[in-house]
């Protein structure tokens, strides 16, 4: 082993150009920043949504109306979604676990039940809201509403 063999241990070395150490690293003077303006200032930041000094995007377009914060949003299954799930998966009935194994919902959402379409079947549903079309239509056919 001579000294000329040694290399150093592998992720011991850093393999980056070092900036700010001197004119003869070329790299030094300005240290790639280039000359004046605030990009070439210690401690600048580029703020989110920044254009160059233009008007910004989200300062340009109006903005009018409410938005509720504490909405509640809830995912809408319609009485012909039900109505073919009895049709093709022989399913008595319909709660939040029966519509996340068939992939209509989410494990987090909530689930409405509205009116469009027709049910034939009998069928008991347990959600967390019913519209008054749909919860007519199911006790029509002599099934069960029941909220979660």
């Amino acid at each position: 082993m001579n000294l000329h063999n040694l290399t150093p241990a592998s992720g011991s070395t850093k393999n980056r150009k070092r900036i700010a150490r001197g004119q003869g690293s070329g790299r030094g003077g300005t240290s790639t920043r280039g000359h004046k303006g605030a990009k070439s200032r210690s401690g600048y930041s580029r703020k989110i949504g920044f254009e160059g000094g233009q008007m910004p995007l989200q300062r340009r377009v109006p903005k009018f109306g409410f938005t509720n914060r504490n909405r509640t949003e809830y995912k809408a299954i319609n009485l012909d979604i039900i109505q073919d799930l009895i049709d093709r998966k022989k399913v008595t009935e319909i709660n939040h676990e029966v519509l996340q194994n068939n992939g209509l919902v989410s494990r987090n959402e909530l689930v409405k039940i509205l009116g469009r379409g027709e049910l034939k079947s009998k069928i008991d549903v347990a959600a967390h809201k019913f519209s008054a079309s749909a919860k007519a239509a199911i006790e029509a056919q002599g099934g069960n509403c029941s909220e979660i």
